[in-house]
C-alpha cells in the first residue's frame, strides 16, 4: 500500500533568515524597550527590534539607519549637500562659527576666515587706559631735618656736642641717652636732639660708674697677627690678651688693683692699627674718649717708629739692592721728600719728622696714620722696608714690655 505525501519543507521566517550570526568579541548591548508609557511585558527574541528613537535635548542623535558605536561616522556624512561648504576642507585650525543664518548660506567658503564676533579696538589705541590710584598713607607729624636746623640756628646733635665735650664718644652717647643717663638743661635728653652752644648737658653718676669699669689694655704685638678682626688665617691681637699673658710686674702691681677679668675682653677696639709684619705698641681700648683722641679726625697724637730698610731704586727684586750702610748712598733729596712732600691716594700726606738712627734704620714720627703709610712713603723715594716697630704714642712707650704681653693703662698714664 502506497500513500503519496508531499515531501515537508522547511519554512523560516523573515526575521529568522536576516538574523546574522553573533560576535563574541562584539560589546554586549542592552535591551532596547520601546518608548511609550505602555510597554510590553516581553519581546520575543525572533521578532525584530524596534529602531533606539533619539533622545531628547541637544545631545541626541539623528534619527537614521542603526550604526556600529565604534564606527565613527564621517564629518558632514549626514547633512545634505547643499548646505555642505564649498572647497577643500581646511587642514589647520577649524574656523569659528558665525551665526546660524551664514552657517546656512551656500556660498560659505572654508577658505574664508569668518568675521569676529565682535570688534574690539587694537589695544593701547582707543582703549582707555586706566591709572592705578595709590593707597592713602596716614598723615604724619612734621619732623623737622635736625642737621638743617643745626646748621641754621647754630645747633648740633647732642651725641656729636658730647663726644667734643669729650665726656663719651658718639656710641656711648647714643647708650647713655637711651638709658635717661642724660640730661639737657635739666630735662631728660631724647635721641638725636639738637642742642645750642650754651646748653648745660649733664650726665648722671649711673654712666661715670659705668665708663670706670672700662679698661685700656696696652699690647707688645708680635709679627704675624692682625690687628682687627682675623683675616687669612690670621689671628687677631685681641686673642693674646687673658691672664697667662699679663705682664708679670703688671700683675704684682695691677694698676689701681685692677684684676683680671674675662669681660676685660669684650668690646676692644684698636686704636692705631699694625699690619701684619709691624710689631710694637698697640692699643686697645673699651674706652671711647681714648679712641676719639687717638684716632679721631682731628687728632694730633704722635706716633713714633722704628723702620730698617735696604736701598732698592728698582725694586726688591731688582738690580743695585744695598743692604749695609744704606746712609751713605741714599740721596738727601730723597729724604726730605720723606719729612713732607709726598702723596698718598692723591692726598698730600702732613708733615713728618724723619731721622737716621743709625746706617740702616730710620725714625719717624706721624701725626696720622693711613694703611701702611711708611712702606708706601720708602717705596716711592726708593727704600724697602725689612722691620718695623712702634715704639711711642703720644706719651706712652713700649718700654720693656716682652713680645706678645699686656699690661693695663695706668690711671697716671695718659697719651
Amino acid at each position: 500500500m502506497t500513500t503519496d505525501k508531499k515531501p515537508g519543507t522547511l519554512k523560516l521566517t523573515p526575521a529568522a533568515s536576516k538574523k546574522k550570526p553573533t560576535d563574541p568579541f562584539a560589546p554586549r548591548r542592552a535591551p532596547v524597550r520601546p518608548p511609550g508609557p505602555a510597554r510590553a511585558k516581553s519581546v520575543s527574541a525572533s521578532a525584530p527590534k524596534p529602531p533606539r528613537e533619539p533622545a531628547q535635548g541637544s545631545g541626541g542623535r539623528r534619527a537614521g539607519p542603526e550604526v556600529d558605536r565604534n564606527e565613527r561616522p564621517r564629518y558632514g556624512a549626514d547633512r545634505p549637500a547643499s548646505d555642505r561648504p564649498v572647497g577643500p576642507r581646511p587642514t589647520g585650525d577649524r574656523p569659528r562659527s558665525g551665526p546660524p543664518e551664514a552657517a546656512r548660506d551656500s556660498d560659505r567658503n572654508w577658505n574664508e576666515r569668518p568675521a569676529p564676533r565682535r570688534a574690539d579696538p587694537p589695544y593701547g589705541t582707543d582703549r582707555p587706559q586706566r591709572t592705578p590710584t595709590a593707597a592713602p598713607r596716614p598723615s604724619q607729624p612734621h619732623r623737622p631735618d635736625l642737621a638743617r636746623v643745626g646748621n641754621v640756628r647754630g645747633e648740633i646733635r647732642l651725641n656729636k656736642r658730647m663726644a667734643d665735650l669729650g665726656l663719651c664718644s658718639r656710641r656711648e652717647a647714643d647708650e647713655w641717652i637711651a638709658r635717661g643717663w642724660v640730661l639737657v638743661n635739666g630735662e631728660p635728653a631724647v635721641m638725636g636732639m639738637p642742642v645750642a652752644p650754651d646748653a648745660q648737658v649733664e650726665v648722671l653718676p649711673q654712666a661715670r660708674h659705668q665708663q670706670a669699669g672700662q679698661v685700656t689694655i696696652l699690647l707688645h704685638k708680635p709679627m704675624g697677627y692682625v690687628s682687627g678682626q682675623p683675616e687669612d688665617g690670621h689671628e687677631a691681637a685681641a686673642t693674646l690678651i687673658g691672664a697667662p699673658s699679663q705682664w708679670r710686674g703688671d700683675a704684682r702691681h695691677p694698676a689701681d688693683n685692677r684684676r683680671f677679668a674675662p669681660e676685660h675682653t669684650r668690646g676692644l677696639a684698636p686704636c692705631g692699627r699694625l699690619d701684619i709684619d709691624s710689631v710694637g705698641l698697640l692699643v686697645l681700648t673699651q674706652d671711647g674718649r681714648i679712641a676719639r683722641q687717638l684716632i679721631g679726625e682731628s687728632s694730633g697724637i704722635e706716633k713714633e717708629y722704628l723702620v730698617r730698610v735696604h736701598w732698592a731704586p728698582n725694586g726688591p727684586q731688582g738690580a743695585g739692592v744695598v743692604t749695609q750702610n744704606v746712609q751713605a748712598v741714599f740721596p738727601a733729596d730723597k729724604l726730605a721728600l720723606l719729612r713732607h712732600g709726598l702723596s698718598l691716594d692723591d692726598q698730600p700726606l702732613k708733615p713728618a719728622q724723619v731721622d737716621w738712627m743709625n746706617p740702616e734704620q730710620l725714625r719717624f714720627i706721624l701725626k696720622e696714620g693711613k694703611k701702611r703709610q711708611i712702606r708706601r712713603m720708602c717705596e716711592q723715594v726708593g727704600l724697602h722696608v725689612v722691620g718695623l716697630k712702634r715704639i711711642r704714642i703720644g706719651k706712652v712707650v713700649l718700654g720693656n714690655l716682652p713680645v706678645g704681653q699686656w699690661r693695663y693703662l695706668g690711671a697716671e698714664e695718659s697719651f
